[in-house]
């Protein structure tokens, strides 16, 4: 079974190793017919401390390494402006 890649903002890294990333999802209300968005939180592992609050990056499913830590970064988009 592939490793799921998903892309998102990272919203803290204040632990060590450890980002905190934003992932959002849209889909369309099966009543209203409205675009809803709905976000969630993973921890990620981030060996070189190198992501920066509000830098878009992609994590990949992992082996677990901690309680919460389930997903390691892979890539980085860019810094935040």
């Amino acid at each position: 079974m592939p490793r799921r890649i998903m892309e998102g903002v990272v919203v803290s890294t204040k632990q060590d190793k450890t980002a905190v990333v934003r992932v959002e999802r849209r889909f369309l209300h099966p009543l209203l017919k409205k675009t809803v968005r709905r976000s969630k939180r993973y921890h990620a592992h981030d060996e070189n401390n190198a992501a920066v609050e509000g830098q878009t990056v992609t994590i990949q499913e992992c082996p677990p390494r901690s309680k919460l830590k389930r997903w390691e970064l892979i890539s980085d988009k860019g810094a935040a402006s």
